[in-house]
């Protein structure tokens, strides 16, 4: 991949993504699904305290996660990204089997992303098939990618743009429910958590099950990474949006859990669960129907909808990028590494669409089944890519200095190293081995259930040991590392 990534413009990837485009793509992926729909499941789960403790601790984690990324991404702007990394710092092979389960883990959630917005049309067209929806959204996404990159950025741009004005419309009216100057239809207060067996209902092991949940809302800040190899000035740039994380996190997340919580109680039917048929109903949609503001309710349940297609659109745009930068590198088909004139992978693009087709199940198991299932496949794979950008950075900074080189040359460096990558290896591990642990401590073992939760670790490593045997390839010594000094400050 060093041949063909070092100089991502000259292979035919137009730097056309600007600092604001950068920005945003890191939010509009990010801020979808995971916050809008699906946090409703972490607070009736796992009670106020265990979801508010869940986003702060997974929060924590990604935030590390990004300055190593931004270290990286910084002085090694490749649309490959982790997989880049993962082959020059770890292992071949293993940058391999990062490469693809990255690309499943869009394309997986670009299909949540689809069943989430038909859910999210019966709020309006309850009795039309679901289907169809996915298939309409499904073709706006695929056109916006099929274009331009810069019409790509420009699009993720405007609607990144209003879920940022939403959020934060949404954090002030709670806080204006919460101080009594809007009076709603039941007390918003801490006294929602002292409800049943508030704050933390279901313990640690609740806390550990919906992890995965929160996890999944994270997921699309590490788009910094994949979009650096078509950012105009990356070395500039992806600090600047690595910077901002922090704030984000804080904001959108830990801020809105909170008002959620303090708004409505946990143990509310209309929040996600796994033995409600009805999760068309989003926390931040209740708020407002809480406040009396029907109107608003409509009015937010249109914003999630563009939040889905948005959080849909970075993922056809990480998954098709990344699938290019294998076949460019011979680990993938090579017909997806060809471009159009625009600069555009389409073969790669048209593979992912396929891929991403998966949501039509939803019209022969269910909505609720097919939803949950692919929100728990498309997070384990999500958490793998997350071991892997920690893996890399940590064996990165080492190999750098272990050769004489100056971290001050760098464009951008962590400051957490290396209690930042260690931390995050740690914690993603816990999370990604625990998902499930109860299945082994019952009388007979769910096999079925074990296997739908770990189903991705056997997957990634066999499609790493693969290659290893095949290939012969063995880890990087830190002495055998290469460090281009051009891409140096």
């Amino acid at each position: 991949m060093v041949s063909q990534n070092n100089n991502t413009a000259s292979s035919g990837l137009r730097r056309e993504l600007k600092a604001r485009h950068l920005t945003m793509i890191a939010i509009g992926g990010s801020i979808g699904t995971g916050l809008f729909v699906a946090s409703g499941a972490t607070i009736s789960q796992a009670g106020p305290g265990g979801a508010l403790f869940s986003y702060i601790i997974i929060g924590l984690m990604v935030y590390f996660l990004m300055t190593s990324l931004g270290e990286l991404a910084a002085y090694m702007p490749v649309s490959g990204s982790f997989a880049t990394y993962g082959q020059n710092y770890v292992e071949e092979g293993f940058g391999f089997a990062l490469g693809w389960n990255y690309w499943y883990n869009w394309a997986v959630t670009i299909a949540v992303d689809l069943v989430a917005a038909q859910l999210v049309m019966t709020y309006w067209f309850p009795d039309a098939p679901g289907w169809i929806w996915s298939a309409l959204f499904l073709c706006i996404m695929f056109l916006l990618n099929y274009i331009s990159v810069k019409g790509f950025g420009e699009a993720e741009y405007w609607f990144s743009l209003i879920k940022v004005a939403t959020v934060v419309i949404f954090i002030i009216t709670g806080l204006l429910m919460i101080m009594g100057i809007f009076k709603g239809s039941q007390p918003a207060g801490w006294s929602n958590w002292s409800v049943g067996d508030a704050p933390f209902a279901g313990g640690f092991s609740a806390m550990i099950g919906v992890a995965m949940i929160v996890g999944f809302s994270f997921q699309g800040t590490e788009l910094i990474g994949i979009a650096a190899g078509e950012s105009a000035d990356p070395a500039k740039n992806i600090p600047r949006a690595v910077r901002q994380v922090f704030w984000r996190i804080l904001l959108f997340y830990i801020f809105a859990i909170l008002i959620i919580s303090l708004i409505i109680p946990y143990t509310d039917p209309s929040l996600l669960r796994n033995d409600v048929k009805d999760i068309s109903v989003s926390p931040f949609t209740l708020v407002f129907e809480h406040a009396g503001l029907l109107s608003a309710a409509a009015v937010m349940n249109a914003v999630i909808l563009t939040a889905v297609l948005s959080a849909g659109n970075s993922g056809m745009y990480a998954s098709t990028r990344m699938l290019y930068t294998l076949a460019c590198d011979g680990k993938a088909p090579r017909i997806f590494s060809k471009l159009s004139k625009g600069g555009v992978p389409r073969n790669a693009l048209y593979a992912t669409t396929v891929v991403a087709a998966l949501c039509f199940l939803t019209s022969m198991f269910g909505n609720q089944t097919v939803y949950l299932w692919l929100l728990n496949t498309s997070g384990m794979t999500g958490f793998i890519a997350w071991l892997g950008i920690a893996i890399s950075h940590y064996r990165f900074r080492r190999g750098y200095v272990l050769q004489g080189n100056d971290i001050s040359n760098l464009p951008y460096r962590s400051g957490f190293f290396p209690v930042g990558p260690i931390f995050a290896f740690v914690l993603c591990l816990i999370i990604t081995l625990g998902q499930n642990y109860e299945a082994f401590l019952a009388d007979r073992i769910d096999w079925v259930g074990v296997c739908a939760t770990y189903i991705g670790i056997p997957l990634f490593l066999a499609i790493w040991f693969g290659y290893k045997i095949v290939k012969g390839s063995r880890f990087v010594r830190y002495s055998e590392m290469t460090f281009p000094e051009h891409m140096q400050k």
